[in-house]
């Protein structure tokens, strides 16, 4: 098996920017979902609300990707604004009709599950035939994507094993990842699908990809050959 996608999302709920190599640390990639946008009462903006998250349309309009360790927002009118940008805090909330400010992670974990969310090739195919259409990985927002020759939900099969990526990370499967309204959002460059988290109710109970835990750090590439202990 191989390593044929990495992405990183350098604040929670926007879209993302695709990776060659990458460090990973016990908290994931490096930088992986380090910032947010939060309202004035401290809920982190998301596709969905819960406890620590509230729901705010328009997220997934916006992209961010790195400069250094400063996040850098593409908005949807072409502006780009750094993370360090006293502007920032007011295109945000313009944009999301909202007061809202760009915070870097305290106390309160970004993640929904844990550190790192890979989904296989095999899984995609999978959706893929029962929903009748191809399902872009960018929709289900993983850190890994794996090639295997195998079929179905494989890495559902792999809970409670390890996994080594390259010649230096060690993972371990936690268990499978539970699917949201998320999957459904149009984002930037896909129309909603209305249907696709019934498709994954029906055909996987609702869950999709594998959340994952790190063992060893060290530096992951595209290309990385990966094995199951």
């Amino acid at each position: 098996m191989r390593l044929v996608g990495l992405s990183r999302y350098p604040v929670k709920s926007l879209m993302g920017e695709d990776l060659d190599r990458v460090l990973v640390e016990e908290r994931g990639l490096v930088g992986d979902r380090l910032w947010s946008v939060r309202d004035p009462d401290g809920k982190l903006g998301s596709g969905k609300t819960s406890r620590r998250f509230r729901r705010m349309d328009g997220l997934l309009e916006l992209a961010a990707r790195y400069d250094g360790e400063t996040p850098v927002v593409t908005f949807p009118d072409g502006r780009v604004l750094r993370g360090d940008d006293p502007g920032m805090h007011d295109a945000l909330s313009g944009h999301l009709g909202r007061p809202v400010s760009l915070a870097r992670e305290q106390d309160v974990s970004h993640f929904d599950e844990g550190p790192l969310h890979l989904v296989t090739t095999a899984s995609l195919a999978r959706v893929r035939e029962v929903h009748g259409s191809p399902v872009d990985p960018r929709r289900l927002r993983p850190n890994l994507v794996v090639e295997t020759d195998e079929a179905g939900y494989v890495e559902e099969s792999w809970v409670g094993r390890r996994l080594t990526v390259g010649d230096q990370v060690v993972l371990a499967v936690r268990g499978p990842m539970p699917r949201c309204v998320m999957l459904t959002l149009p984002q930037r460059g896909l129309p909603p699908d209305g249907q696709l988290l019934r498709t994954v109710s029906d055909d996987s109970d609702l869950c999709l990809g594998v959340v994952v835990d790190v063992v060893t750090p060290g530096a992951v590439a595209v290309g990385d050959e990966v094995m199951v202990r």
